[in-house]
C-alpha cells in the first residue's frame, strides 16, 4: 500500500483531484446559467433548475452501477473511461436545439460522470495506509469544491462575456478534454485490487443499507448536500431579479465562496484527528444552521458571509462522513461509498423542489427555514451515529 507522502502517493492523489476537478466542473458549470436559461426559454426557477438537477439526478442514478463495474472490472479503466464519455457530451450540449434535449443531454453527462466518484475513494481505501487515505481523502474533497468553483465562476464568465449560455459549455468541455489527456499516466494501476463476485452485488448493498454505522451517515450527506446547494440557486435568482439585478458574470463570481470549503477540507484530517469524526461532523452541522441565518438578511454582504461560512461548515462535514464510510467497511468499498454519493446527489437533486415551497412562502428567509429544520435531523442523526460507535467500541 502506497504511505504518505511517497512518489506512487502523490501521483495517484494529483490524478484524482484533477479527475474529480474536471467531473465538477462539469457537474456545475450549468448552475450559474439558471437565470439565463429561465429568460431564454420562458421558465420559472424550479423548471431552469433541471438543467442542474438532471445531472445531478443522473450521478446518483449511475453511481451504483459503475460502482459494481468497477469492483468487477478494476478502478482505473472505469474512472478514465467514464469521465472521457461525459466530456464529450458537454461538447455537445453547445448544440442542444431545445431544452428538453438540453435536459437529457445532462442527465445523460450525469449518468457518465457518475464513473469517478463512484470508484475514487475505493481505490484510495485499496491502494493507501490508513494514514494517507484520510490526508487524500482530504485534497480530494477539496479539488471537488475547486472543480465546483471552476465551473460555476468561469461558466459565468464566459456566458457573461459572449452572452450566449452555449458557450460556457463549449469553452468548458473542450480545456477538460485537454486536462483528461494527462490522467491516463498520472494515475498508477491498481496492485490491491480483488475483484468481486458476480452474485454478491444485491446482499453486499443490503449490508450496507442495514449497517447502523453506514446509513446514518448516508442520510447526513444527502440532507445536508439537499439544502447546501440549492441554496446557491435561490440566492442567485434573488441577485438576478430586481432590485439587484446582478448579471451572470457577476453570478458565477458569488461561487467563489466556496473556496472556504476548500480550506476546509484541506484541514478536516488534522481536526478530524484532533476531536474524532462525531464531534467534527456535529460542529460543522451546527455552524452550517448558524451560518443560514444570514439569508433573513437582504444586504449583499451578509449573503456573502452566509455562503462562505455555510460552504466551510458543509465541506468540513462531507469530507467527516466520507472519511466515516472509508473507515467502516472493510469489502465492496467501491459499493459502499458510492451508496453514499448516491443518497448526496438524489439529495441535491430533490433540493431544488424541497426548498421551493419555502422560496415561495417567504424568499430567502423562507430557504433559511427550510435549511434549519434539515440540520436539526442531522445534527440528531449525527449524535445517534455517536452512540452507535461507541457501543460497537464498548
Amino acid at each position: 500500500m502506497h504511505e504518505l507522502k511517497t512518489s506512487p502517493w502523490w501521483r495517484a492523489t494529483l490524478a484524482l483531484g484533477l479527475g474529480s476537478m474536471l467531473v465538477f466542473l462539469n457537474l456545475y458549470v450549468a448552475q450559474p446559467l439558471l437565470p439565463m436559461l429561465a429568460q431564454d426559454f420562458s421558465l420559472s426557477a424550479l423548471g431552469a433548475g433541471w438543467a442542474l438537477s438532471a445531472a445531478t439526478l443522473g450521478l446518483a442514478t449511475g453511481l451504483l452501477f459503475w460502482a459494481r463495474i468497477a469492483d468487477r472490472i478494476g478502478r482505473k479503466r472505469v474512472m478514465l473511461g467514464t469521465l472521457l464519455v461525459a466530456i464529450v457530451l458537454g461538447l455537445l450540449m453547445a448544440w442542444a436545439p431545445n431544452y428538453a434535449s438540453l435536459v437529457a443531454l445532462r442527465g445523460l453527462q450525469g449518468f457518465f460522470l457518475a464513473g469517478l466518484p463512484a470508484t475514487a475513494v475505493a481505490y484510495m481505501g485499496e491502494e493507501f495506509t490508513p494514514r494517507a487515505l484520510v490526508t487524500s481523502i482530504g485534497i480530494y474533497i477539496a479539488a471537488n469544491s475547486l472543480g465546483g468553483i471552476g465551473g460555476r465562476v468561469f461558466g459565468g464568465l464566459i456566458a457573461g462575456w459572449s452572452g450566449h449560455w452555449q458557450q460556457a459549455f463549449l469553452v468548458l468541455s473542450a480545456v477538460s478534454l485537454l486536462l483528461w489527456a494527462l490522467l491516463p499516466r498520472l494515475l498508477p494501476d491498481s496492485r490491491c485490487f480483488v475483484p468481486a463476485g458476480k452474485g454478491d452485488g444485491s446482499h453486499a448493498l443490503l449490508e450496507h443499507v442495514r449497517n447502523p454505522l453506514l446509513w446514518p451517515i448516508y442520510l447526513v450527506g444527502g440532507l445536508n448536500f439537499m439544502v447546501f446547494l440549492n441554496q446557491y440557486t435561490y440566492v442567485a435568482f434573488y441577485l438576478s431579479a430586481p432590485p439587484v439585478s446582478m448579471a451572470p458574470a457577476a453570478l458565477g463570481l458569488l461561487f467563489l465562496t466556496y473556496l472556504t470549503g476548500t480550506l476546509a477540507s484541506g484541514v478536516s484530517g488534522i481536526l478530524i484527528s484532533r476531536f474524532g469524526l462525531t464531534n467534527t461532523l456535529l460542529a460543522a452541522i451546527v455552524l452550517m444552521a448558524l451560518g443560514s441565518i444570514g439569508l433573513f438578511s437582504a444586504r449583499l454582504p451578509v449573503l456573502m458571509a452566509t455562503l462562505l461560512i455555510d460552504s466551510f461548515a458543509f465541506f468540513l462535514a462531507h469530507a467527516c462522513a466520507s472519511s466515516w464510510v472509508g473507515r467502516s467497511v472493510t469489502h465492496n468499498r467501491a459499493l459502499a461509498s458510492s451508496l453514499y454519493l448516491v443518497f448526496y446527489y438524489a439529495g441535491a437533486s430533490l433540493g431544488g423542489l424541497y426548498l421551493y415551497p419555502f422560496w415561495q412562502a417567504g424568499g430567502l428567509p423562507g430557504v433559511a427555514v427550510g435549511m434549519i429544520v434539515v440540520m436539526s435531523i442531522t445534527a440528531l442523526l449525527t449524535v445517534r451515529l455517536g452512540r452507535v460507535q461507541s457501543c460497537c467500541e464498548a
